[in-house]
Formats: C-alpha cells, structure tokens, sequence
C-alpha cells in the first residue's frame, strides 16, 4: 500500500466519523460541511439534495425532533461498521458501509451508506468530502423518532 493510500483512507475515515458525530450532536452545518460545496445527499424514495444548503435544510428539521416522551433526554447514537474500500484512486474514493442509529428508544433504525468522496484542498491542507451519498434505510422501528 502506498503512503498516499493511507492517508487517504484515513481522510475518509474522518470524514465519516465528523458526519456521524455532528448529525449525533445536532451540529447540522458541521455534517453539511462533511460535503463538497455542491455535495449531493440522496435519501432513497426522495429526491436529491444537492448543496450544503440544503441539506441543512432537509436534516435540520430531523435534528429538531422531540425525543419519544417529554420527560425522556434526547438521544441519537450513530454507529458505522463495514467501511469498506470499493475503489480509492488519488482523485477519488467509493466507499460503502452500514449504519445503525441508537435514540432513547434503541435501536431506531439502520441501513447504508454508498459514499464517493474527493480530496478537495482547504486553509488547512486536503480534505476528502463527500461528493454523493446514497443513504438507504433497511428497517425502522415501528416508534422510531428519526426514520418516519
């Protein structure tokens, strides 16, 4: 494996990891910033989001959800496993991995994550951000507080 493969992975790592942790903490504009300016966020059955803009505004209002009962603490637990490598060259990375979301009521609802990212070069050196992400939930719990 080469040096430049390494750290690439690890970027990508990051990247996925910062989305998670931001979207958990309702950090909305953080995970947004996980994306390309022009980043695209497809949520299978709807349409395409493209630009961080919106999808602010698409996952702020899930950000804004009510826990289940009133006098319950508000929790989202996003946890990623399976990262797998389908394709890593110096310009781009495909990436798939699954994901299953914990909130107060556990387990709440899991699926994938289909990922290409792009090393895109900021103040503070390179980045790879997500350039498209198809999300597909698997299942949703009947009372899930995220997934409706």
């Amino acid at each position: 494996m080469q040096p430049w493969e390494l750290s690439a992975r690890e970027h990508v790592r990051d990247t996925l990891a910062r989305y998670t942790w931001s979207g958990d903490a309702g950090r909305v504009d953080d995970l947004a910033a996980t994306f390309c300016e022009d980043g695209v966020l497809e949520i299978r059955g709807e349409p395409p989001l493209r630009g961080r803009a919106a999808i602010v505004d698409r996952l702020g209002a899930v950000a804004q959800t009510a826990p289940a009962a009133a006098d319950v603490r508000r929790i989202v637990r996003h946890n990623l496993a399976n990262i797998r490598f389908t394709e890593l060259t110096p310009r781009s990375a495909r990436v798939s991995s699954y994901f299953t979301v914990f909130t107060e009521i556990g387990l709440d609802h899991y699926g994938r994550y289909r990922d290409d990212l792009v090393p895109v070069e900021g103040p503070d050196g390179t980045e790879w951000l997500i350039a498209h992400r198809f999300v597909s939930t698997d299942w949703s719990a009947p009372d899930s507080t995220m997934a409706r």
